[in-house]
């Protein structure tokens, strides 16, 4: 029972160890951006409906496009390294957290010597043993002023910056298969529109040629009809190119290959459909960006660290000590006044480092002002990219259908065109003049239908909403 009170002198030191803490009292800066969403014209004709965002799984309407993105969920290899160095930052967490303790080993010890008889005073050699039971604490640093636990901190803000990086990769990688996916869609519909194209081409090539060795059409007609046909077909083959390195940038985002039938057949206007606007003024809204979190994350481990920093500038106090038991003979290890102990307390003061605190302490408030750049500028990037996405939306409706009527007026200029040249009411470079047109404006309007439907993964993407999924604890990190 002494011995227990003779130990609770040092457990009031170990529990007072800590009770100071020298780092500044973390404040989350104000939102360098507006109050309010940015109107205008530009933002007037959206109908962005107000709610919680949804899983992508809602979003995303087109089960081929979900399944794709399953895939490469599970088998992208950026996605994969970003969960990996979660796991690192976990660990190396892990070993700063293990400093708030006192290290314990048991050791034991046979130490054996042989003196010889010239030294001996006995006038013969003597040979000696001392056996050593006994647990060990290797020096501990009493936490005064708090140096090991902000170190621990930013040790712990740094694993959660690591998957917050890691939910931003998630969120990067749903959007860019999306937009794969679509983009191949896309081209799929631009090779058929130029294979259409051909065929048209090529009959009213067939009609010319006949007409021209009746002499009945100039040569020029000739070849300027032959020109189209060319073109045609070099836009044929600059089609199956990018649809071969479409299907090719696909593969390499999914991290496997894609069934042919999860592959789109054409321009998909309904594979995602439109996302809500969260509820809440901007600042609210763009903390559930992971980037945004991420540079927050690493503003509170700057500001931890300038508390180490601090720290140095004040005494430093460790304990070293070992409890055990001790004898010439093996069997004398734990008989009676065997018993040994040892305490060190060991402390150091700074007198002169040559500037090293200072410099230290200098470089961590400058590292946190650096990290307070950082957090305003993931900020104000955020509110730009959700500014731009919402003007996406506000305009790409009423373009499309633009781009519809003028493809279709397009069409049937084309139409009547070839009908007067028919009747011989036209001439032929006027049927060359609105084929161009027509086709020219159906190319538009496969890109304003892209835009279209890009434009909800867009908006979806910046608001953060591919990366939903539940966040890690700090507890879980111990």
């Amino acid at each position: 029972m002494k011995k227990v009170f003779r130990c609770l002198p040092l457990v009031a030191v170990m529990a007072l160890a800590g009770c100071v803490n020298l780092a500044p009292d973390y404040v989350r800066p104000e939102a360098p951006v507006a109050q309010a969403w940015p109107e205008g014209e530009a933002y007037q004709q959206s109908e962005l409906r107000r709610g919680a965002l949804a899983p992508w799984q809602e979003i995303v309407a087109d089960q081929r496009l979900r399944r794709v993105i399953e895939t490469g969920l599970e088998n992208n290899r950026d996605l994969r390294a970003a969960a990996l160095n979660v796991e690192l930052a976990r660990a190396q967490y892990g070993v700063q957290r293990s400093e708030l303790f006192p290290t314990i080993a048991a050791a034991a010890q046979n130490a054996g010597q042989r003196t010889p008889a010239t030294l001996s005073q006995t006038g013969s050699h003597v040979t000696s043993h001392q056996y050593t039971a006994q647990l060990a604490m290797s020096s501990y640093e009493l936490d005064f002023f708090g140096r090991v636990r902000n170190l621990n901190e930013q040790a712990l803000q740094a694993y959660l910056a690591s998957d917050d990086a890691r939910l931003s990769a998630r969120n990067t990688l749903i959007a860019e298969i999306a937009m794969a996916w679509l983009q191949l869609g896309a081209d799929v519909r631009q090779l058929e529109l130029q294979r259409e194209t051909l065929a048209s081409q090529e009959k009213s090539f067939q009609l010319m040629t006949d007409s021209w060795k009746l002499g009945a059409t100039s040569q020029l007609e000739y070849e300027q009809a032959r020109t189209t046909v060319a073109a045609a077909r070099a836009a044929i083959e600059s089609y199956v190119r990018a649809v071969a390195q479409d299907k090719n940038a696909l593969e390499l985002l999914v991290g496997a290959p894609v069934a042919d039938d999860l592959l789109p057949k054409g321009i998909e206007l309904g594979a995602v459909v439109m996302p809500s606007l969260p509820e809440g003024l901007p600042s609210e809204v763009l903390l559930n960006r992971p980037d945004v979190r991420q540079a927050e994350r690493n503003l509170i481990g700057a500001n931890a660290y300038i508390g180490a920093a601090r720290a140095a500038f004040f005494p430093s106090i460790s304990l070293t000590g070992a409890l055990g038991t001790s004898g010439t003979e093996l069997s004398q290890l734990f008989g009676s006044g065997s018993g040994m102990w040892s305490f060190t307390p060991n402390v150091t003061i700074p007198i002169f480092t040559g500037g090293l605190n200072l410099a230290n302490l200098r470089a961590a408030e400058a590292s946190q002002q650096i990290a307070v750049a950082n957090y305003e500028k993931a900020i104000q990037t955020a509110f730009t990219e959700v500014a731009n996405a919402l003007a996406t939306e506000g305009t790409v409706e009423s373009e499309l259908k633009a781009r519809e009527e003028y493809a279709d007026a397009a069409v049937k200029a084309f139409k009547l065109s070839e009908s007067r040249y028919e009747h011989g009411a036209a001439a032929y470079t006027e049927v060359l003049d609105m084929q161009r047109a027509a086709v020219a404006a159906e190319q538009l309007l496969i890109s304003a239908q892209l835009a279209r439907a890009s434009s909800f993964v867009t908006l979806y993407k910046v608001l953060g909403g591919g990366a939903l999924e539940e966040q890690p604890a700090e507890g879980d990190a111990k």
